[in-house]
């Protein structure tokens, strides 16, 4: 046999001289031999290879079936008592059932007292319509479009009450009551039905936990205490399907994670990077309090970690991601995740931290990006450019994140400070500290020195010096400034007094 019949990736047989016919046989054999066991390996190794793959895609598409049977835990099986929830919430529970009305405790009250965590807020979960629940309650106001929900107000305490949630038609836009839009994201949803389809409407299996006053018992839907035990956060039903209806889980699967130190699940995680930008469909008003979640609530430092990984944070934060990804020396990074740092030490120690100096830090590098393009482009003047940029930067914000104006303006009043930290002369020191976001202001250039500023270091040792120091130390610190930074005090020049004109008479 020629050697030019053999294969380029079989090519592994010695030379042969081929003398005698059973030598050549021989050579035949071995070769086809060879053939054969290279074809067997091959095909080995792509079983083997569609076997992981087949496992992995069951893991990832893996996701918790809603038992339509619920498992019932009784009062003996769990350690939640009635003492645990608020007086308020316990009196709505009886006053729908002796309406005649089956209701529930529902959700995070039931999830944080099995992991040991002091409930904030109480929800309730009733057959009762919302107008029916406007009869029985003098206190009720109704609220919600896309969802409509009453709200008990029992003084600064709000128990919030939702009727059992039905299934729905998908899109129709002539359906007064379910509403969907082309992408999937339910616009209305006032579709009312049972507690079995309640449950599986629910976002997370840890939610979907319901507790009865009939007989203190908890109503486990979709094995949420197993997820509890698990440390899992798990989406009910189809991911992708989940995620369209509601974009927003997406951020409160991370909220939730870092919060309850859990893990996301598999299939719960694997779609989020490629649905990311469904959240420029939710209103800027409700990312807003979503921000605010994720940001407040003493896991800030890992949620800006989580929503950078998953490509969420791109899409609150478009103008600050690109810089971010663009930056070579990394300080834009450490500067948002050292101010989330700083922010949870302080909601931790129970300090009040002001949604004004976290969008100051946010939009800090976009505003100093586009005063720059504005000093550059149209030869503006520093604080001209730095004045325009603010407007340009909030209004740009504004398209992904509608931030109250009350917090817009302790922003700008921030900014405006660190242009003027270095204007110490005469009375203005005692001025500038003397605002009402002097305070917040001094802290920021502290957190612009903490995370590698170090050109600011010495204008941060003098106003920290010059805050411990008496009125005339103050005084003292300031006379002792540079003469061309302590500048000499302005000459008043008065205006002579017009003469009265002569009367010849």
């Amino acid at each position: 046999m020629s050697e030019q019949y053999l294969s380029p990736k079989l090519n592994f047989l010695p030379p042969l001289v081929y003398h005698s016919e059973p030598c050549r046989f021989t050579y035949v054999f071995y070769y086809f031999w060879r053939i054969h066991c290279f074809r067997r390996q091959v095909i080995i190794s792509k079983l083997f290879k569609f076997c992981r793959q087949l496992v992995g895609q069951s893991e990832a598409k893996a996701a918790p079936v809603t038992c339509t049977e619920p498992k019932l835990i009784p009062r003996s099986e769990h350690n939640i008592s009635r003492k645990q929830f608020s007086p308020n919430a316990i009196k709505v529970l009886y006053r729908l059932k002796d309406g005649g009305y089956d209701a529930y405790l529902v959700g995070g009250c039931i999830r944080d007292i099995l992991l040991g965590i002091e409930p904030k807020d109480f929800d309730v979960v009733t057959n009762a319509t919302p107008e029916q629940v406007k009869k029985l309650f003098r206190n009720c106001r109704l609220i919600g479009r896309r969802f409509r929900l009453a709200h008990i107000v029992f003084g600064r305490e709000i128990i919030e009450v939702a009727t059992m949630r039905g299934h729905h038609q998908g899109q129709d836009s002539k359906n007064p009551i379910s509403q969907s839009s082309e992408h999937g994201q339910l616009l209305r949803d006032n579709v009312y039905g049972t507690i079995e389809e309640d449950a599986e409407r629910r976002d997370f299996s840890i939610n979907a936990l319901y507790y009865s006053v009939n007989d203190f018992s908890i109503h486990d839907f979709a094995n949420g205490i197993k997820a509890i035990k698990e440390r899992k956060i798990e989406l009910i039903g189809d991911p992708e399907t989940r995620y369209r209806e509601d974009p927003v889980r997406m951020l409160r699967a991370v909220r939730f994670a870092t919060k309850l130190d859990m893990q996301i699940a598999p299939a719960t995680k694997a779609p989020i990077k490629e649905l990311a930008d469904l959240l420029s469909n939710i209103p800027p008003a409700r990312l807003f309090e979503e921000t605010l979640k994720l940001f407040l609530n003493g896991k800030a430092e890992q949620n800006y970690h989580m929503l950078r990984e998953m490509g969420l944070f791109k899409q609150l934060f478009p103008t600050l991601d690109a810089i971010i990804e663009q930056s070579d020396s990394g300080f834009e990074s450490r500067f948002i995740a050292q101010m989330f740092a700083n922010t949870d030490q302080r909601i931790n120690a129970d300090k009040k931290v002001t949604p004004a100096f976290v969008y100051a830090a946010l939009l800090w590098f976009p505003l100093l990006k586009r005063s720059e393009q504005l000093q550059q482009q149209e030869q503006m003047p520093v604080f001209d450019a730095f004045a325009q940029a603010m407007n340009h930067v909030l209004a740009e914000n504004s398209q992904h994140i509608a931030v109250p104006k009350r917090f817009t303006l302790g922003a700008r009043d921030i900014w405006h400070i660190q242009m003027r930290l270095d204007k110490r002369g005469g009375q203005r020191a005692y001025r500038l500290s003397q605002q009402p976001r002097f305070k917040a202001a001094y802290d920021f250039l502290l957190l612009r020195v903490e995370s590698g500023e170090n050109e600011q270091q010495e204008l941060a040792d003098w106003w920290t010096d010059y805050l411990k120091q008496d009125i005339n130390g103050q005084k003292e610190m300031v006379k002792s400034l540079p003469s061309q930074e302590a500048g000499k005090p302005r000459r008043r020049y008065r205006r002579k007094p017009k003469k009265k004109p002569q009367n010849n008479d």
